[in-house]
């Protein structure tokens, strides 16, 4: 990874140029209760992160998909955007981009989910998916393409309001084409390309057709610098250029030429803000949930915390926890599997069907193993952030088993909180690994055994290890926040805005 500047020495690393951010998900929505106007802020690391960065910024616009029904009555009120007073500043003005309902659904349901993010994470049985038919070959037009090349438009614009010079930061896997569009007409413009999901190898990409995979990696290939969370993701793609593309590739440098000019792979794995999650976690519905918990809590308890994506790897869990109880009767009535699972994407048929096996899972562990006092797994399907926040500050293991994760912020966050020396259980194939692994107790995704003993060495060790193993990992994450994930990305920008 690129060395982390000073900030004395890059004071302004946009200098003094229009930054415009480019996201499917925005830092603010809008909605509608008891006929008036209600601003929700966006949560997660990437609005925390890209938020502040807004508070350096002399100009700068964030561009993003209108997704509710008000957001689009605001996009039509302010079409060239606002400054939400929920920000806290108004130098960052977010400009919301209604789309046609007929291609946002074709971008978003056909292609980025499922197609691409269940390639990137590798959830395809290709012995029977996917099937790719006209559907999704015209949806890729229609929809994919033809939002990029809106929200292009849209970029482009602001880059010429700008003076034909400007920072365009473009995030995730929604907008690959842009860059390349961007380019097109801004030949001016510095691109930079953050990729939050996993980047797999180049026979990955070869279950879509040629036309279309070209497309995607000529698209991020208009960037300047395209990022990754590890080194691994950012191999990935340059190989994909040499065997896909046929470009010459320096694997040592970390480049590719493309049309003359060197795009740059980096990684810059994402990170949390801890002293916002510390304060967050002693709220006083934070502290009423962590009373409830203590006061049932038995001698072990054990925790995830996950979307119900299957790139998450619940089932699979809740199975060497089988395992495990099966393998060491002496814990029956002694511990407890707390999942506290957000539904995701429920109107995708693949995430539909698997909540349904993650209930008959859980039901299937607490008929064998419960009693009339004691259930092995207490499974929450809800979005309950003050839970949460209070199962982190309580846990003795974290498990984290993805099968493929671009980073899963999850254990950053929870190990930060968390006041009980907890372990994290992760897995090897998620980003965190390679910041945290060698702190960690490390799971075998695919290999149930595995797990089921890694989960009992963890439950089992002894105090001093445990505190010393969080004490690790915490200051890992203090030394690589948010802010520093930030900071080297712009100076990375700076650099190219020089070359």
């Amino acid at each position: 990874m690129s060395t982390t500047p000073d900030p004395a020495d890059h004071p302004d690393p946009t200098d003094g140029r229009r930054v415009i951010l480019v996201s499917n998900r925005g830092p603010v929505q809008y909605g509608r209760e008891g006929g008036e106007r209600i601003t929700t802020r966006g949560a997660g690391g990437l609005v925390t992160a890209l938020s502040g960065l807004g508070r350096q910024l002399q100009d700068g616009v964030w561009v993003c998909s209108a997704m509710s029904d008000e957001d689009v009555v605001v996009a039509r009120e302010s079409p060239g955007g606002q400054y939400p007073p929920e920000l806290g500043d108004d130098r960052l003005r977010v400009r919301l981009v209604a789309l046609d309902p007929d291609a946002q659904d074709a971008f978003y349901t056909v292609i980025a989910n499922p197609l691409l993010w269940f390639i990137q994470h590798h959830l395809y049985d290709l012995n029977t998916a996917p099937n790719i038919t006209r559907r999704e070959t015209d949806a890729f037009e229609s929809g994919y393409a033809a939002v990029n090349r809106h929200f292009a438009e849209i970029v482009a614009d602001e880059v010429d309001a700008a003076g034909g010079e400007a920072i365009v930061m473009v995030h995730d896997y929604h907008f690959y084409l842009l860059p390349a569009e961007v380019r097109r007409r801004c030949p001016g413009v510095v691109l930079h390309h953050f990729v939050h999901i996993p980047w797999p190898d180049p026979d990955s990409w070869r279950v879509l057709p040629p036309a279309v995979r070209n497309a995607l990696f000529c698209g991020l290939l208009g960037n300047d610098v395209v990022g990754f969370h590890t080194e691994r993701y950012a191999r990935n793609f340059l190989l994909g250029c040499q065997e896909l593309l046929g470009l010459p590739v320096d694997l040592s440098a970390m480049e590719v030429v493309v049309d003359g000019r060197v795009v740059r792979a980096r990684w810059y794995p994402i990170s949390i803000d801890p002293a916002l999650f510390e304060a967050m976690a002693e709220s006083p519905a934070v502290l009423d949930q962590e009373r409830e918990l203590a006061a049932r809590r038995r001698d072990h308890l054990l925790l995830r915390v996950d979307r119900t994506d299957p790139s998450k790897n619940i089932v699979r869990g809740f199975l060497a926890y089988d395992l495990l109880l099966q393998d060491h009767p002496q814990l029956a009535e002694r511990i407890t599997f707390l999942a506290l699972l957000q539904p995701s994407r429920q109107d995708v048929a693949e995430y539909a069907a698997y909540v349904e096996r993650i209930r008959a899972t859980v039901d299937e562990v607490n008929g064998k193993y419960g009693t009339g006092t004691w259930r092995p797994v207490e499974l929450h399907l809800e979005d309950n952030l003050d839970l949460v926040l209070a199962a982190y500050k309580q846990f003795d293991v974290l498990m984290v088993n993805a099968m493929f994760d671009g980073m899963n912020l999850v254990a950053k966050e929870s190990i930060v909180v968390n006041r009980r020396n907890g372990v994290l259980a992760l897995s090897e194939n998620t980003g965190a690994h390679e910041e945290l692994g060698a702190f960690a107790v490390t799971l075998h995704p695919f290999d149930l055994q595995q797990q089921a003993d890694a989960l009992y060495e963890a439950l089992t060790m002894p105090p001093e290890e445990r505190r010393d193993r969080r004490n690790a990992c915490v200051n890992v994450v203090r030394q690589n926040d948010v802010a520093k994930w930030l900071q080297v990305q712009l100076a990375d920008i700076s650099r190219a805005a020089e070359a």
